[in-house]
Order: C-alpha cells, then structure tokens, then sequence
C-alpha cells in the first residue's frame, strides 16, 4: 500500500511540476522582455525630459550671461567715467536684443 502511494505521489508531482512549467514559462518570459523593455527606456531617458532638462540648462546659461554683461556694463562705465559719477548713463540692456 506504501508503495503504491509513493507511486501516486510521485506520479502527481511530476504532472503538477510539468503543467506548472507549461503554463508559467511564457509568463515568465513574458514578463522578464517587460522588464528588459522597461529598464532599457528608464536608462535611455525620454526625449521630453531630455528636452526640459536643456531647457533649465539653457535658462541657467542665460541668466549667467545676464549677471556678466551687468558687470561688463559696470565695468566699461566705471573706467570711462572721466568725473566722481559712476553710471552717468543708463546701461544698454542687451538681454532684450537676444530675446
């Protein structure tokens, strides 16, 4: 009798491992070309946060060349102010040009 439920045993775990692997396989290699796709997305960057991203780097460059053309500005009015005034005329305001 013990041998016989062995057997039986034995036989049902085989079909339930083979039925498993049948049904689950695809699944699984389903799931695992997902997540390949999705990883390999998440590293190469989506072009609109690539493009804002230049965007704020492009804002930041031009607020920096704002603050170096108010010193220029204040530099070149500082050495030729020939009198005790410093900016005797208003300084051109170039960043409207660029605009």
């Amino acid at each position: 009798m013990t041998s016989e439920l062995a057997q039986v045993i034995v036989m049902c775990t085989v079909a339930l491992t083979t039925g498993a692997v049948l049904i689950l396989r695809p699944i699984a290699l389903r799931l695992g070309s997902f997540l390949d796709a999705k990883t390999a997305a998440t590293l190469k960057g989506t072009p609109e946060a690539e493009l804002t991203r230049i965007r704020e780097v492009l804002s930041s460059i031009d607020g920096r060349l704002d603050q170096i053309e108010e010193r220029q500005d204040f530099a070149e009015a500082l050495l030729s102010a020939a009198d005790g005034k410093l900016l005797s005329a208003p300084a051109p305001i170039r960043a409207q040009e660029r605009n």
